[in-house]
């Protein structure tokens, strides 16, 4: 696989509605579309997740920066701290202490499903968007 150094490549959980939701966000408040996105279950997502040494087990977001993967809270920080308007304020709380950002996005990641439900198939772009998608 290719030097993916200069892309930002959020890797989603596919099936899950608040992840894709979560996409759909990304895509509004990025402007200069700096991201590209690759569901985990994605062939390509599957490519990536070899090619940077990710976990089998992980199926949250995971971003793609510098040829370096950022997980959990970091991943999100550093996603938002990348967007357009007052949300890239939040990167703030990067100065929270990581085991108390960790437990609280790993309990949002945990229910999930059960708070905002989960679909069959994974969400596909509409085709003025499909050039964002590895």
């Amino acid at each position: 696989m290719e030097d993916v150094g200069n892309l930002k490549i959020v890797l989603f959980d596919g099936v899950c509605n608040l992840c894709s939701s979560s996409v759909q966000w990304i895509i509004q408040h990025d402007p200069k579309a700096q991201f590209s996105f690759a569901s985990l279950q994605s062939e390509m997502g599957e490519k990536l997740k070899t090619q940077f040494g990710i976990l089998p087990d992980i199926d949250s977001v995971v971003l793609i920066e510098n040829n370096t993967a950022f997980y959990q809270s970091d991943a999100a920080l550093r996603i938002v701290k990348n967007t357009s308007g007052a949300w890239k304020f939040l990167y703030g709380f990067i100065v929270v202490p990581k085991f108390i950002r960790n437990f609280v996005y790993n309990f949002i990641a945990k229910n999930r499903y059960k708070w905002f439900g989960k679909k069959n198939e994974c969400w596909l772009p509409n085709p003025e968007l499909q050039s964002r998608f590895l």
